[in-house]
């Protein structure tokens, strides 16, 4: 009998709920013209990587909790597909390419022949090793080693699209929603290690929360239908807005 981990699910539908929030800024400020000059702050760039970060390092958590891994991982790179090819037609000055879900899914389809390599890892040592590659590799698709801004080494640039899956983007390369397999698999990487160090406790996040539990439950289908949600309400929030 399968189990259901209520917790994980309960942060992934909070991780959704700020994804949609974010994700309807930039449709007012980007789409709508709102002068929210705060939206292009830092303190909105943290937001921005708060999510990121807690649905991939959620997605690795997970790697050895469900079943049939590269299935799932199957299937969630042909959502992003999906998403790249709709974004291409629909939005061509601002395409998805290499976008989170084609990332997540990339990331456990290669993650599979690895499992049982990474069972022999220390469980800590692995941990501190992923998440050590992730910081320094962070700016690799800026061309450099380092960690935001902090710089150590600079790398080449990539040619083409290939390249860009990996974290080498050619000039002129441009996606609303980029992530690479470096740096971002080290991340996914440390989720992995980290499940390992579960502890097996009852505390409040094992029950449910109504909508949040739930959404967390289904999130890559609350993932491909929010923004198409947004983009409908977008002339009712522009009448509400105002001239």
């Amino acid at each position: 009998m399968r189990v259901r981990h209520h917790d994980i699910d309960t942060v992934r539908g909070a991780a959704l709920i700020s994804m949609i929030v974010y994700h309807s800024c930039w449709d007012l400020v980007y789409l709508c013209g709102a002068p929210w000059a705060w939206y292009r702050s830092f303190g909105a760039y943290l937001w921005q990587q708060s999510i990121c970060w807690t649905f991939i390092l959620l997605s690795g958590y997970c790697f050895y909790l469900g079943r049939r891994p590269f299935r799932r991982g199957l299937v969630t790179f042909a959502a992003g597909g999906i998403v790249s090819v709709v974004t291409a037609v629909a939005l061509p000055e601002d395409p998805v390419f290499c976008g989170v879900l084609t990332f997540l899914g990339l990331a456990a389809m290669l993650t599979v022949p690895l499992k049982e390599l990474f069972r022999r890892v220390p469980a800590r040592l692995g941990l501190v090793l992923s998440f050590g590659a992730f910081l320094i590799l962070r700016d690799v698709n800026e061309g450099y080693l380092g960690f935001e801004g902090l710089r150590f080494a600079a790398l080449p640039q990539g040619m083409n699209l290939f390249h860009a899956v990996l974290g080498f983007p050619p000039a002129g390369f441009h996606s609303s929603d980029y992530f690479a397999i470096l740096p971002w698999i080290f991340l996914f990487w440390t989720g992995l290690f980290l499940s390992r160090l579960r502890p097996e406790r009852d505390d409040l996040l094992h029950r449910p929360i109504p909508v949040v539990t739930a959404m967390g439950r289904r999130s890559l289908l609350v993932y491909l239908v929010h923004q198409p949600l947004l983009y409908a309400l977008l002339p009712l929030a522009e009448r509400l807005m105002g001239p």
